[in-house]
Parts: structure tokens; sequence; C-alpha cells
């Protein structure tokens, strides 16, 4: 009988699709705000993912993403040591910003929703990310924008609450690409 059970869970955990590693050089995470009227770009220059996707199967497809706060890069040094300050990012307190799917579901020819937790700052917020899918060369990639409120996640405290200066949309922009099989 345990040999029965264990050529069971072996038979399994072949079945089960691994999680696939991410190609740092092909992908992105950026920010995107406006200050004063005029578009920002902030880049996360580390970060890891793991994916588990079939767009046949859309629906036992896993992704969870990991972001070093620390890691922001707004092009000038003085503004990277304001954003990892309490105020903003907090990234002593919070040194990760992450996302971890619960449900993807089609949404048309290429297109998905993957729905999740989103966590920043301490502060986790049920999203819908709309994402295109495509494979390429034999990698996956999943690109897609998603709009989100700083306000909700307590990014910008004290005086930086007023949307005047710095708007309270932002744009994450992102590019997900798998590494080789």
């Amino acid at each position: 009988m345990k040999k029965a059970a264990t050529a069971l869970a072996l038979g399994a955990l072949l079945l089960t699709p691994a999680l696939a590693q991410l190609d740092a050089a092909k992908s992105s995470v950026v920010a995107i705000s406006k200050q004063m009227g005029v578009p920002v770009e902030g880049r996360f220059k580390r970060f890891s993912a793991q994916l588990s996707f079939d767009p046949a199967k859309p629906a036992e497809g896993k992704a969870s993403v990991d972001i070093d706060i620390a890691s922001f890069d707004l092009g000038a040094d003085d503004f990277n040591r304001e954003t990892v300050k309490p105020e903003w990012f907090n990234a002593a307190k919070f040194p990760k910003a992450t996302f971890v799917t619960s449900a993807i579901k089609p949404a048309g020819p290429g297109k998905f929703e993957a729905a999740g937790k989103l966590t920043i700052k301490g502060i986790t917020r049920d999203i819908v990310a709309p994402v295109s899918f495509k494979a390429e060369a034999g990698q996956q990639v999943f690109e897609g924008v998603l709009p989100i409120k700083r306000l909700q996640f307590n990014i910008g405290e004290g005086e930086w609450k007023d949307t005047s200066t710095v708007a309270d949309d932002v744009q994450i922009k992102f590019r997900i690409v798998t590494a080789k099989k």
C-alpha cells in the first residue's frame, strides 16, 4: 500500500506544471506617476517571479512576484534616497512588495485577468491585473498595466498626502518573461 501511495504522489508531482523562473534581463516592473502634472517613471531594479501557466488551462495557473522596494530607481540618487524613507515606501520596515494570484481567467484572445493580493507597505488589497500573454522563442511573455491609487497603500504620508503635487494615480507597467525551458 505504501508503494502505491508513493507512486501516486510521484506521478502527481510529475504532472504538476513546474514553476517557471524569471528571465530578469528581459523583464521589467515600472511605476509611472505624475508630479506637478509631469509623468515620472521609476524602475524596480530587483524583483523575482515564479509562474506556472498554460494558456489552455488558465484556471490552473499560478504566479507570485516579489519586488525589492529599495531597488526603486527614479534616475537620481537624491530622489532614490527619498523614496525609501517612511513617508514613501518605508523600505527598512517593508522591504518587499508582493503580488500573489488567487485566480486567472480568460479575457479575450491572448488576454487574461489575474486576480490576487497586492501587498505594498504592509497593506494588502485585492486587485485584478489585466495581462496579455504570448509565447515567444521558447519563453512565456506576460505584459500589462495595473492602475493603483498610491494613497490606498500609504505611499506618500504626511505632507505628501496632498495629491496636488504628486498624483494619487499610479500605473504599474510590467513585462515578465520566463526563462527558457
